[in-house]
């Protein structure tokens, strides 16, 4: 700084507003390249803009955006050769704080075509002085013939002044900040880094971003003919983006290889999705998106430590990596990105408001996944089934979680095993019911063998009905809060009432049971409050005995919730159901009228019987085995 330089203070007050611009909108360092490139990025359009109005002959690709580091020096610029500023434009948009030129042009070419500038607050550039100690300036204005030097340290203040310039544009030279204990900023001078920070913030930014790199190649004549290798330095000037970003591509140009080598790419999968969904609305919200839904599900997906959310771009500049509010938590499992002009972005562009606008986006993408996975399921059954395997759970947590709300839009997309083999849609189930069947059925259990094992499935089977299998532990939790599909009720093989006995069969069981009720009476009163009841049965066939429930909580859900921290202990009202047609029944009887001791020793053993047939464990294993061998030995 020149000593006939005068210092002047920052227009917006004061120190204490520009400490707050450096230290806290910006959560993360990094973002200050971001920042720096969507400017230039900004004046490289208003230039363009300006040559289209004055037919000026420049053209998008006269443009470009420069980065050249100096770790000697610790220096790292950034050149435009965009519009440029003048002193007074020096003054107001970098001397007064939130002053937005970028903004200002914005608002006055609102209806022109093809302009589509980033910045809109004005304190972007401030965010260098979180890892520069001195920031310089240098930029001409196009079509003017000085250029000036802008140069500041910080809050203290900044100077103008003459400078020597050729051309019209802007360069910004960050004095990079010595390395502290708990800080290292030698990152910002690797190119390594600047290559990541420019690939994860500013791939899309539609001017070339180039670097010269330093590589090492071999030198011409060595390592061959037995001659050692010996190697060269030599400075290659790399593109760091794409520019043109592929979701902005017209889809006919696309091809599933593009798509797929994309998503490979973006999101470090080693597998191919199992589908994408590019999509591009305008309306009442205007934005591109591009989703996938993977092969397989990420290691941690399950894990609290999973994050959800897609890629959010504003203009084709990356805002946050993961905006959860544009996925529902059931739809968790997909990746992508979305980007639109239309969002209410706060000062630093780190963060959403919270407007009507991400909602309606957020809306319109759900239903979008919603309608290719419908579609999925139409077409490609058994892609579909695999994206289920995988996923399904998810959807079905969906139904659940919101105590049933989401009922009418994910129950389309639930798939089940069925005792019919294959799987099966709730809409394929109900259109393949008997006329006379009133309910939807379905068994709980941890494996479609286990289910198929059931005593309880008996009667349903031999109606000829078919049961949905619910092999998860959410399954049983989801169907109580569907309650019903289109009017026909969801029932449990092992309920109290299938509905399936005529009224004589059901007299004829209630006259048994009232001629037995002593019996019954005491055995549950042996069992010890273990059963609710002890009834008989017209579900069993062939096996003795079965367990079923009344009310909410079935057996099933009794073990699912047992198996969770810190289970409050709640219980099932369990029915021990007997089978009048079994020869254990008559044992049973002769023995309550000759021996009551050995009838609660039966009652007891087949109480366990019942519960080993549910896979759920008996309280003393030792106890039980004891009376087999006592019942055995006799």
């Amino acid at each position: 700084m020149s000593e006939k330089t005068e210092l002047r203070e920052f227009k917006a007050e004061s120190k204490r507003l520009l400490e707050m611009m450096i230290n806290s909108i910006y959560t993360h360092k990094e973002i200050f390249l971001r920042e720096l490139i969507s400017n230039a990025s900004d004046a490289m359009d208003k230039l363009y803009f300006k040559s289209m109005e004055e037919n000026l002959g420049l053209t998008r690709s006269d443009m470009q955006i420069t980065i050249a580091a100096d770790k000697d020096a610790r220096t790292l610029t950034i050149t435009d050769n965009g519009i440029g500023m003048t002193k007074d434009e020096l003054e107001n948009n970098l001397g007064t704080i939130a002053q937005s030129g970028s903004f200002e042009f914005k608002r006055d070419n609102e209806k022109a075509e093809d302009v589509d500038v980033i910045g809109q607050f004005g304190v972007g550039f401030y965010s260098a002085f979180m890892v520069a100690k001195k920031v310089t300036v240098i930029s001409k204005a196009y079509g003017a013939d000085k250029a000036y030097l802008w140069e500041s340290t910080g809050a203290d203040g900044y100077s103008v002044e003459e400078a020597e310039k050729d051309s019209c544009g802007t360069v910004i030279t960050l004095h990079i900040k010595d390395n502290a204990d708990d800080e290292n900023y030698d990152e910002f001078l690797t190119p390594y880094r600047i290559k990541e920070l420019v690939k994860k913030y500013s791939d899309y930014i539609r001017y070339p971003i180039k670097m010269d790199v330093e590589h090492e190649k071999l030198k011409e004549g060595t390592g061959v003919d037995g001659k050692d290798p010996e190697y060269e330095k030599e400075i290659v000037t790399e593109t760091l983006n794409s520019m043109i970003p592929i979701w902005k591509k017209a889809k006919s140009e696309l091809t599933d290889e593009d798509y797929n080598r994309f998503y490979k790419e973006k999101f470090y999968d080693y597998t191919d999705p199992l589908l994408h969904i590019h999509t591009r609305t305008e309306g009442t919200a205007t934005y591109s998106a591009l989703l996938y839904i993977p092969q397989n599900a990420p290691y941690d997906y399950y894990s609290k430590s999973y994050e959800k959310g897609l890629q959010l771009y504003s203009s084709g500049v990356m805002i946050m990596e993961k905006c959860a509010d544009l996925l529902p938590d059931y739809f968790s499992f997909v990746k992508g990105l979305v980007d639109s002009e239309d969002l209410s972005l706060n000062i630093s562009r780190e963060m959403l408001q919270h407007d009507r606008q991400l909602k309606i986006i957020a809306k319109s993408i759900e239903k979008s996944i919603k309608n290719e996975l419908k579609k999925l399921l139409k077409n490609e059954r058994e892609k579909y089934e695999k994206f289920f395997e995988t996923f399904g759970a998810q959807i079905k947590y969906g139904i659940y979680e919101a105590y049933g709300m989401n009922k009418a839009d994910l129950q389309e997309l639930l798939l089940f095993k069925t005792s019919n083999g294959g799987t099966a849609t709730l809409e394929e189930y109900v259109s393949r019911m008997k006329e006379e069947q009133k309910y939807i059925y379905f068994a709980s259990g941890s494996s479609v063998s286990r289910i198929e094992s059931l005593p309880q499935t008996e009667q349903v089977r031999d109606k000829g009905y078919e049961i949905l299998y619910l092999t998860e532990h959410v399954d049983e939790f989801m169907i109580q809060m569907m309650h019903d599909y289109e009017g026909k009720e969801f029932k449990s093989v092992s309920a109290d009432d299938l509905g399936l006995d005529t009224p004589e069969e059901k007299e004829e069981i209630k006259k048994a049971e009232e001629e037995n009720k002593p019996l019954f009476d005491f055995m549950t009163e042996k069992l010890g409050g273990k059963v609710k009841a002890v009834k008989l049965s017209q579900r069993l066939k062939n096996h003795p005995v079965c367990i079923t429930s009344e009310g909410a909580l079935s057996v099933e859900m009794e073990k699912v919730l047992s198996a969770m921290p810190n289970a409050e202990g709640a219980k099932a009202e369990k029915i021990l159901e007997i089978n009048p047609n079994h020869p254990i029944f008559e044992k049973l009887k002769s023995l309550y009228e000759s021996d009551k001791d050995k009838a609660a020793v039966y009652a007891d053993i087949l109480y366990n019987q019942a519960l080993l047939i549910e896979g759920m464990p008996i309280e003393n294993p030792v106890d039980f085995s004891n009376k087999i061998c006592e019942i055995m030995s006799k």
